[in-house]
């Protein structure tokens, strides 16, 4: 099979090391460094991008995702222009719909509702997308105000910066299969009590289903987007059973679900590889985000593609 598209997802912890990740990424062939983008708990990804920016010459630089609920447009465009300018093109645009109440709650607002959520994130990834591209945009509704918005400078150095929706929102699927260059698929489910951790949905039929609502959003598109996997586990083993049952345990699902999940990369090389040309096969993932923590499995797996 071909070598998937892999890109990685890290946060910054001291300046050396940040440097020398990049650097590592940028020679290993990796596609793009991607930062988490969660105020008040990570890095802000644009800051710590644009440092990576300067130590690399090639790798794709984005937040992964940005959260639609907490950021405005107009400074959103901003900061991805400007991470274009001094990446000479090398930004991407994600965003997800939000999940996080902390996010809101530090803001002094109330997390909406799913359909509040959905609203919120349509009106801010098109406004943002049009302030990319040069267009003037107003909007007085609930979830945006704009008036007369307009990113004179900087201007993006690319002619059209590449566009991730993240996330498992049945009307953002759809919608996402119309519009967005890419859709990132990471199985989590319901937002537990604790305001972070998620269930999990990595059963087949759940994926299945994600995909058709994908495909029903890109009917009539010549390029429907490309589909990404958040790969959230890789172990390297000769015991797949052992491993992904230990992981289904702490997950609460199945064991058979986490070996044929694109989340989680257990078992030997070989079995990897062929998990990943099923993927592709089934699902039509062709891309796929890691975490640095594993960032050392992961080049095991693709020393034999």
């Amino acid at each position: 099979m071909k070598s998937p598209v892999l890109s990685v997802q890290a946060q910054p912890r001291d300046a050396a090391s940040w440097i020398a990740l990049a650097r590592r990424l940028e020679a290993g062939g990796y596609d793009a460094l991607l930062a988490a983008d969660h105020p008040g708990a990570t890095a802000s990804p644009f800051v710590a991008l644009a440092a990576a920016a300067a130590v690399t010459e090639r790798i794709g630089l984005g937040s992964y995702v940005s959260q639609a609920g907490v950021r405005e447009p107009l400074l959103l465009a901003s900061d991805v222009a400007t991470l274009d300018l001094v990446s000479d093109g090398r930004a991407r645009l994600a965003l997800g719909a939000g999940h996080t109440p902390a996010e809101w709650d530090m803001l002094g607002e109330k997390r909406p509702d799913v359909a509040g959520r959905v609203r919120r994130f349509q009106a801010v990834a098109e406004a943002c997308r049009a302030l990319l591209a040069g267009e003037t945009v107003t909007l007085d509704s609930p979830e945006v105000r704009t008036h007369q918005a307009r990113l004179t400078a900087p201007r993006p150095v690319q002619h059209r910066v590449p566009f991730t929706f993240g996330g498992g929102n049945t009307a953002l699927l759809r919608w996402a299969g119309a519009h967005a260059d890419v859709v990132g698929l990471s199985g989590l489910g319901r937002t537990l009590p604790d305001g972070h951790m998620h269930e999990v949905r990595w059963d087949g039929s759940d994926i299945d289903r994600q995909v058709d609502l994908i495909e029903q959003g890109a009917a009539g598109r010549v390029d429907a987007p490309a589909r990404e996997a958040l790969v959230q586990m890789v172990e390297v083993t000769d015991d797949a059973e052992g491993a992904a049952h230990d992981i289904a345990r702490r997950l609460h699902c199945d064991t058979a679900a986490v070996l044929a999940s694109p989340y989680a990369w257990v078992g030997t090389v070989e079995e990897i590889r062929a998990a990943l040309a099923e993927h592709e096969r089934r699902w039509g993932i062709t891309r796929y985000v890691v975490r640095e923590a594993h960032v050392e499995a992961v080049d095991q797996v693709r020393a034999h593609f």
